[in-house]
């Protein structure tokens, strides 16, 4: 009788072995495709909207005295953009597709 502890062998193999078969058989990193893919989209549409509020304010008159602070908030959301794409492996292709299923 083994105790509750012990371990079938055979089990412990076959296990690693299985594992070791699916990991082969996956495809490696295809991108955000879980049900939070659709806010990961959405969350990068936000940081566009922001960086396009940025352009804008950067070309209005009345801002001109805080225009380095406004130059820099650009700078900083345009990189975080890129590394969320770049995180995510979002293309622009799934980005325009995910904008035109949101505005129906």
């Amino acid at each position: 009788m083994k105790h509750e502890g012990q371990r079938n062998s055979n089990w412990d193999s076959s296990a690693l072995e299985e594992d070791a078969r699916l990991k082969d058989h996956r495809p490696h990193r295809r991108g955000a495709k879980t049900f939070r893919r659709g806010r990961a989209i959405a969350f990068l549409e936000r940081l566009h909207t922001k960086r396009s509020t940025l352009k804008k304010q950067l070309e209005t008159p009345e801002l001109q005295t805080i225009h380095p602070i406004l130059v820099g908030e650009l700078k900083a959301t345009e990189s975080i953009i890129d590394e969320f794409i770049q995180l995510f492996e979002i293309n622009e292709h799934e980005e325009t597709a995910e904008t035109k299923e949101s505005e129906k």
